[in-house]
């Protein structure tokens, strides 16, 4: 089977030690996401809905890098500082994800990698050219 690193450009991972992801054959395994912008600054400092909207958006350039889509994303697992956020999520699940939607784990955590941190979404995902969803 063949496994690549899925890299960005600029990859504000870099300075971590830590690959966005990894492809291994047509599965993508997608490290977790969070409101960090390219130059490695932490976004929405105090502000759930532009972390979340952002870690999305970090997820989806990802994916797309891979040679995915949020469209094929089948696992997420998503870590909360607050798990009063958790109709937020749903929201946005909506917003991000169409039906089928993706198995999910939700946990809240007393810390992620910054103490401003509010959010963080990993994803296991099929590569585009290998999805073939059954109605």
């Amino acid at each position: 089977m063949k496994i690549s690193q899925i890299k960005i450009n600029p990859d504000p991972y870099q300075p971590f030690r830590l690959a966005q992801g990894y492809r291994a054959g047509d599965l993508l395994f997608i490290s977790g996401q969070t409101a960090i912008d390219d130059s490695g600054q932490l976004t929405g400092i105090g502000d759930f809905d532009k972390q979340a909207d952002k870690a999305f958006e970090n997820l989806e350039k990802v994916l797309k890098a891979g040679g995915s889509s949020l469209k094929n994303v089948i696992k997420v697992t998503i870590l909360l500082k607050d798990m009063g956020n958790f109709n937020k999520i749903v929201a946005l699940r909506g917003k991000y994800f169409k039906a089928p939607y993706p198995a999910d784990t939700i946990l809240e955590v007393s810390s992620l990698y910054s103490p401003d941190a509010l959010i963080e979404i990993e994803a296991v995902a099929v590569a585009d050219e290998a999805a073939e969803w059954k109605q």
